[in-house]
């Protein structure tokens, strides 16, 4: 049960796909305009993750290793078709508003990067948690965001008005740019956090890029590869260093 916690903190704080992984940026940007789209668009994808993950994780020993990844895809648009259905038919005000980027959570590399990286190399239970961490990591940053956007935006969250009548919205946080904006100020914040506590000497959640390392990752293009290319010339430059001073 500890492995199943660890799980979901690192979905939501060591390695979260928004503030940290920068995953999934394209429905990140697209359809944080109010907090309920973010929030929809985030279960949405928790929903598909758990279901993938469960599924990809009980197929890992009889899946060839040479269809790996159209298989991956096969069951991911599955349960995506299931969660798009549902949601036109139980919450169509919410489909209406997310529109094309539900069929998109097939392409989405969140899924497909801990499909590849951890459920198909871990047993079914983990594996979900997995899912159910970096769903619920990936719902918190959608919220945050629409929250922002729509709280300065229109002066509303969640369609609740907040702010007095008097309040003039700055319509530029509902538009493209402003969720460019608001991406960057809630990752400044969370990095000026983090560098308190490490200034304090406590201990700061390092994130492990994709979780496993580029090595077993069949998704390489995501990052071109560039984080372990980072963490070798990082740990080579700390290697000459000590060897000078010890010279």
């Amino acid at each position: 049960m500890n492995k199943c916690i660890e799980r979901i903190y690192n979905g939501l704080v060591k390695e979260n796909p928004t503030f940290v992984l920068m995953l999934g940026m394209c429905p990140t940007l697209a359809v944080t305009t109010s907090a309920t789209n973010g929030i929809g668009m985030g279960l949405s994808t928790t929903a598909v993750l758990i279901m993938s993950n469960m599924l990809i994780s009980m197929l890992r020993k009889i899946i060839p290793d040479s269809v790996r990844m159209p298989a991956f895809i096969v069951v991911v648009a599955s349960f995506v078709t299931i969660v798009d259905f549902l949601l036109e038919g139980f919450v169509p005000s919410l489909y209406d508003s997310l529109g094309l980027y539900i069929p998109l959570i097939v392409v989405n590399c969140i899924i497909l990067g801990r499909a590849e990286s951890y459920a198909s190399k871990n047993p079914v239970l983990p594996s979900i948690f997995d899912g159910i961490g970096m769903g619920l990591g990936f719902t918190v940053g959608l919220t945050c965001i629409g929250i922002v956007r729509e709280l300065i935006g229109a002066g509303q969250i969640f369609g609740i008005q907040v702010m007095p009548d008097s309040y003039e919205p700055f319509t530029i946080f509902i538009l493209a740019p402003g969720a460019f904006f608001v991406l960057a100020c809630l990752v400044a914040l969370q990095n000026k956090i983090k560098n308190r506590l490490a200034k304090q000497g406590r201990s700061v959640p390092a994130s492990a890029g994709c979780g496993e390392g580029c090595a077993s990752c069949a998704s390489k293009g995501i990052c071109g590869g560039h984080l372990s290319e980072t963490v070798s010339v990082s740990a080579s430059t700390d290697k000459n260093d000590s060897g000078k001073e010890g010279a």
